[in-house]
């Protein structure tokens, strides 16, 4: 973040230029010594007339302070910043929220091998909600 954003903010400006777009997710680090104060809130719109220090409108208010300056200590300069990440380019697999929690199922994925044993799968930046099947 370029600057600091208060509790009640519906707005934050970032200190670099983006290619994200609205309706995307982005996650706010704490700043205060309570990691719980990290925040997750989707894009409604952005504002690139400054392409370095785009403005980001939230799609509600934030609960927590943001900190974002530079401090000076003697002759050292270090900036300290919330920082924001992009969520929702992640891939999401996720079962479905109105029968998972009844039926106790949610996604499953399957891999199969051409029967060698000769499958390797790797997920990255992958979100798994609802996924499961209780009780195997």
């Amino acid at each position: 973040m370029n600057t600091t954003s208060d509790v009640g903010a519906t707005s934050i400006t970032l200190s670099v230029a983006v290619d994200w777009v609205a309706g995307e997710e982005i996650a706010i680090a704490s700043t205060s010594f309570n990691g719980r104060e990290a925040e997750k809130r989707t894009i409604v719109s952005i504002d690139k007339s400054n392409i370095d220090n785009p403005v980001l409108q939230l799609d509600k208010p934030l609960e927590f302070k943001h900190f974002a300056a530079t401090e000076t200590y003697g002759e050292k300069q270090i900036s300290i910043r919330a920082e924001v990440g992009l969520l929702s380019r992640n891939l999401k697999y996720k079962g479905d929220d109105a029968t998972t929690e009844v039926n106790q199922y949610g996604a499953i994925i399957f891999m199969h091998s051409a029967g060698d044993d000769s499958l390797a799968a790797r997920l990255s930046y992958t979100e798994f909600t609802n996924v499961g099947q209780a009780f195997k």
